[in-house]
């Protein structure tokens, strides 16, 4: 939980998946558009995805990694999307699950779809998540149900695999991904949550879909979170997230060790969710609430509640 000063510049860019080009121009864009003091100073929350689709997801990651020695002024959080908890879950850095399961334990729900998914098979296989098997399987299907052609698995992952120099599907990608990639993997956050502040002026960008907006300390509070993590319509939102804020401490990566992990659960809804993580939680209808996501290829701003995602979900 970060409270946030008189007044703050908030940045939230939305999923990235490996284009390099279009976020160099959006960050050179974002700083031509603001006022020096502001884009210095601001807190700029990557909303999740980063990897996958495009060609330079390497790239992308030494960019984000390199932020906070170019910019140490600036308040930089980095949320994981569902692309970067299965590239996580096929390098192993996913925590382990707390109720004694194994992470093969996972594959069971989709098991049905292992043949024609291709799951992964390699080195390593045998502890691994059943979505980072998905990950860097290599999928029968030629096209998606939007007619779009896979690259490499259903997750299009084959494009990250080429951006390490590694065939994809193979198990030399565990050793081709530098440290600082799977420190940054390892660190990425569930949630992010701003404190007694309420919106000022906004206008949105349209290159990868970004947002940027000024706050001052009020009675409202602004919640930044992937529509995945306890974000759901149906009423599941309140205790999900009442357990993370208390336990959560926002530096042990993607849950801390006192919170029941979706690692242990084959596909979290609110992780990967669609029409279930579309509107404003109910519980957070009138509570002048601020929710900011990525993940649905969209750019979508419904009241208090704000998709940021123009680069294909």
């Amino acid at each position: 939980m970060h409270t946030v000063a008189w007044y703050v510049c908030v940045i939230c860019i939305g999923d990235i998946h490996g284009h390099i080009s279009k976020l160099n121009k959006l960050w050179v864009n974002l700083q031509s558009a603001l006022i020096p003091s502001d884009f210095s100073s601001a807190l700029v929350i990557f909303l999740g995805d980063y990897c996958d689709r495009g060609p330079e997801t390497r790239k992308v990651i030494d960019f984000l990694i390199s932020l906070p020695g170019k910019h140490p002024d600036q308040t930089h959080v980095f949320l994981a999307g569902n692309h970067d908890f299965a590239f996580a879950g096929f390098m192993g850095l996913l925590p382990r699950p707390l109720d004694g399961s194994e992470f093969k334990d996972t594959w069971k729900e989709f098991e049905e779809s292992e043949e024609r998914e291709g799951w992964y098979k390699g080195e390593g296989f045998e502890d691994m998540h059943v979505q980072g098997r998905r990950w860097a399987g290599k999928t029968r299907d030629q096209f998606d149900s939007a007619g779009v052609e896979f690259i490499g698995s259903v997750y299009d992952a084959g494009s990250t695999f080429e951006s390490y120099n590694v065939p994809h599907g193979s198990s030399d990608l565990m050793k081709a991904v530098p440290e600082s990639h799977k420190k940054f993997l390892t660190n990425m956050a569930w949630v992010h949550e701003e404190v007694k502040t309420a919106p000022f002026s906004t206008f949105s960008s349209f290159e990868l879909g970004c947002l940027e907006f000024r706050m001052k300390v009020r009675e409202r509070k602004m919640f930044v979170l992937k529509p995945r993590k306890g974000l759901s319509n149906n009423g599941q939102f309140t205790s999900v997230w009442r357990r993370t804020r208390e336990h959560d401490n926002w530096s042990t990566g993607f849950l801390p060790s006192e919170l029941p992990r979706p690692v242990s659960i084959s596909k979290l809804h609110q992780l990967n969710g669609r029409k279930d993580v579309w509107n404003m939680p109910q519980e957070l209808d009138d509570k002048q609430t601020v929710v900011v996501s990525g993940h649905h290829g969209k750019l979508r701003v419904d009241g208090l509640r704000l998709i940021i995602d123009e680069s294909g979900g």
